[in-house]
């Protein structure tokens, strides 16, 4: 066994990490098309030197790699159109419920794929969605339905509130020769939506709503 592949392995390691914390940590997390490209650069050729090519020439070009990352980076800050030329800008998919038939079709974006995405949010119909856009980086954001969308901390406190001056005012009501009688809160549930439900098709191995042909 030649020894000298052990200390170039670590040292490969080690040459490594160091141009991948120099690129920076949303490099690792979410990539842009400029950082995917030089990723998989560095990623061949760190694996050269262990196959007998020079190490350190190796190395020196990984740097010159992670330098070129750094400058364009730098760049999009600087420059807005130069921003949207690398990295690109966010598509809406779905806009109040409705597909953006021509948007999925320009991004070879099929319906099943969509689907995925929203079921991994635990979207469970597209009337459920007031909004969804596909960020540069791949992943979809989503703006559910004001009915759809979940409680904040600040909504919850001021239902308190408002319970507790509820709870003072019937507290101060004269009771002498008079019944309080309480009345049930009934809550509506709305409207029942008949969108597809994207987890019920799972099971039925089908659309309930067939999406365009061009999209299947």
């Amino acid at each position: 066994m030649d020894v000298h592949l052990i200390w170039k392995a670590i040292l490969v390691v080690i040459g490594g990490t160091l141009l991948l914390r120099i690129a920076g940590r949303k490099s690792i997390s979410q990539m842009s098309l400029a950082q995917v490209v030089i990723m998989i650069g560095i990623g061949s050729l760190l694996v050269q030197p262990i196959a007998g090519k020079d190490i350190w020439s190796t190395l020196f070009v990984g740097m010159v790699l992670v330098v070129s990352l750094v400058v364009i980076e730098y760049v999009q800050i600087k420059a807005d159109w130069f921003e949207a030329f690398i990295t690109g800008r966010s598509k809406v998919l779905i806009k109040d419920g409705e597909l953006q038939i021509d948007t999925l079709k320009k991004l070879r974006l099929t319906v099943d794929q969509l689907e995925m995405k929203l079921r991994q949010n635990g979207v469970r119909t597209f009337l459920d969605v007031q909004e969804a856009t596909l960020e540069p980086n791949g992943q979809v954001g989503i703006i559910l339905n004001e009915e759809n969308s979940p409680a904040t901390k600040n909504e919850l406190n001021m239902i308190k509130q408002e319970i507790h001056a509820l709870r003072l005012m019937i507290s101060n009501l004269p009771t002498s020769g008079q019944h309080v009688q309480a009345t049930s809160i009934t809550t509506a549930s709305g409207n029942k939506q008949c969108g597809n439900d994207l987890f019920e098709e799972i099971s039925s191995k089908e659309h309930k709503i067939a999406p365009p042909m061009e999209l299947q």
